[in-house]
């Protein structure tokens, strides 16, 4: 994981209480959910199996072991969780590696986090490696932080992922404001405690209690974030 977290009189934006922006990364940031359901159909091809359509609602959004491991189990493929792993990491480097388009409105978002000195933290349930090629693309010096799938001992949707990103940038999590497209990424955030926007990509997500779900990201900017925070 990567941290330059900033010196702690510019944590918090004055007159703010939003005192940090975790961010997805596929489906939320970069256009990629259908670059990793087309990887995962590639793959199952040459090993002989038609993937059925409706499969994408289960795996989308969540951890490698788990839609992996569904995909196996749903389609009987003579082939291991760690084999099937690196087979889908190639695939989908060397999808990105012909473009990664970024989502509408987050390059701009991203921008004016920076611009506003907002300690931003990109939170994946992607592998380290995959998350360092797209940082190419996002621009690493958005972030103060970033958290690998494969650096957490739970991933999402449990609420490690996030608790770990607030912690490291000495943030509550009440007090973060959180970006998913999916409703693993969601309840990952719900359950750390932070205040969440939804951009739903494959599959709609309903609102809910310091949940906010918006078509776009092109909706979300900062003052969008900082309205999200509770009084006191």
């Amino acid at each position: 994981m990567t941290s330059t977290v900033p010196a702690l009189g510019t944590r918090t934006a004055e007159g703010s209480a939003l005192q940090a922006v975790l961010l997805d990364m596929d489906g939320t940031l970069v256009d990629t959910e259908g670059f990793w359901w087309d990887v995962e159909a590639e793959v199952f091809a040459r090993l002989g199996h038609t993937l059925d359509d409706s499969w994408r609602h289960v795996v989308v959004g969540g951890p490698m072991s788990r839609s992996a491991g569904f995909l196996i189990e749903a389609t009987g493929a003579d082939i291991t969780l760690a084999e099937l792993s690196v087979l889908l990491n190639q695939g989908f480097e060397e999808r990105i590696g012909h473009g990664l388009p970024l989502m509408p409105g987050a390059a701009r978002l991203l921008a004016e986090l920076a611009a506003h000195r907002i300690p931003t933290a990109l939170v994946s349930a992607s592998h380290r490696r995959i998350i360092d090629r797209v940082l190419t693309s996002l621009g690493p010096q958005h972030f103060a932080l970033t958290v690998a799938g494969d650096e957490v001992s739970r991933t999402k949707p449990h609420p490690d992922p996030y608790l770990f990103a607030a912690g490291g940038l000495g943030a509550d999590p009440a007090r973060c404001a959180v970006v998913e497209d999916t409703a693993t990424g969601v309840a990952s955030a719900e359950a750390a405690g932070c205040q969440v926007v939804a951009v739903p990509s494959v599959a709609p997500i309903a609102p809910a209690p310091r949940r906010t779900v918006v078509p776009s990201l092109e909706q979300v900017d900062l003052t969008f974030l900082r309205a999200l925070m509770p009084l006191g």
